[in-house]
């Protein structure tokens, strides 16, 4: 009886067959940098062995496709395509998922525009990268709802051609900063307003479906510093608790990590192993460090819910090429760790 399930989100890093370039014509894997790539995602998959996978940073769907089907994937979606200009240069890389178990529906979640409006957002409001829903048909839990996201990026949204102006260097300065600043805000309203639509259309879903929810992928900022924490709310101002916990924890996520450290205090003998277990950052930035990847997930994975299913009994950042890269092997990788959970029917 198969008592495990392995769900892992993966940024592939511009994954691009050649003679195609990746946003400029001279951004161009060689024959033998793609064979690079390739092995590197054959070799983690044949490694760790997860059961679904959420996948960002795809240009080439059908590459991707093909690699997984050979690992043994028979089930991938995608609900976009990337933009092509030139005739071989892709801009706008899409989300993928793939299964070992099968896909029921796919579907692109669109934002509620009337919602978007009434939050003072564009009247034609996308989201940056099209989010895929696919329900699939899980062992032991049946049909679940896993959401593939790519969140818009910190990069500001206003880039300044300060080559066209005769301006001083103090003042170059000064129109960079404003850029900065004025870009850099307009993309966290874009990265927050995404999360918040997403959010209220997984609601609307479940309340609809009941299906168990799982929301992974590259978030492009901490759950921490506000911008994304709604995301994990999990109280209402103003109603008794009394009359509301019930019901509320429906339709509430909660973060993998903070899972297995339930699971852990509950299950180990050792009492001080989850004080001692740190979790280990995804994306480094010069001298900074920060986790951006993220599997969250509803009730049902919860061990502190007598209803639930599946407890996370295993958390794992894979991060050895950012870390300690050896070239030979990690060259052509990811700028992003692979977060994998492990899920364990509970008894």
């Amino acid at each position: 009886m198969n008592t495990q399930l392995k769900i892992a989100t993966f940024n592939l890093f511009n994954y691009l067959e050649p003679p195609n370039a990746f946003y400029d014509f001279e951004r161009i894997y060689s024959v033998a940098q793609w064979a690079k790539k390739q092995k590197w995602i054959t070799h983690y998959l044949s490694k760790y062995q997860p059961d679904i996978i959420g996948f960002q940073e795809v240009f080439s769907t059908q590459s991707l496709k093909a690699l997984l089907s050979a690992q043994g994937y028979p089930y991938f979606a995608v609900v976009d395509q990337p933009k092509v200009i030139d005739d071989f240069i892709y801009q706008s890389p899409v989300v993928a998922i793939a299964s070992r178990y099968p896909l029921l529906e796919v579907a692109e979640v669109k934002p509620d525009i009337e919602l978007a409006q009434s939050l003072g957002l564009a009247q034609n409001f996308s989201f940056s990268r099209k989010i895929i829903r696919a329900t699939l048909d899980i062992p032991h839990l049946g049909h679940c709802d896993c959401y593939v996201v790519h969140f818009k990026s910190k990069r500001p949204m206003l880039e300044l051609d300060d080559k066209k102006s005769n301006w001083t260097p103090e003042q170059s300065i000064v129109e960079q900063l404003k850029s900065q600043v004025a870009g850099g805000w307009g993309s966290t309203i874009q990265r927050g307003s995404e999360a918040t639509l997403l959010m209220i259309a997984m609601i609307e879903r479940r309340a609809m479906t009941t299906h168990p929810m799982v929301l992974m992928g590259d978030f492009n900022n901490s759950l921490n510093d506000g911008v994304l924490k709604h995301l994990l709310t999990d109280s209402l101002r103003f109603v008794s608790a009394i009359n509301c916990a019930e019901y509320l924890a429906n339709y509430c996520l909660k973060d993998a990590w903070d899972l297995f450290r339930v699971a852990l205090k509950n299950d180990s003998t050792d009492i001080h192993r989850q004080d001692a277990v740190l979790r280990a950052p995804t994306h480094y930035y010069g001298a900074t460090s920060a986790v951006l990847d993220y599997i969250l997930l509803s009730y049902e994975f919860d061990a502190s819910n007598h209803d639930s299913l599946y407890q996370v009994s295993a958390y794992d950042t894979y991060d050895q090429h950012l870390i300690n890269p050896i070239f030979d092997r990690d060259g052509e990788s990811t700028d992003h760790a692979i977060v994998m959970i492990t899920l364990t029917l509970r008894s």
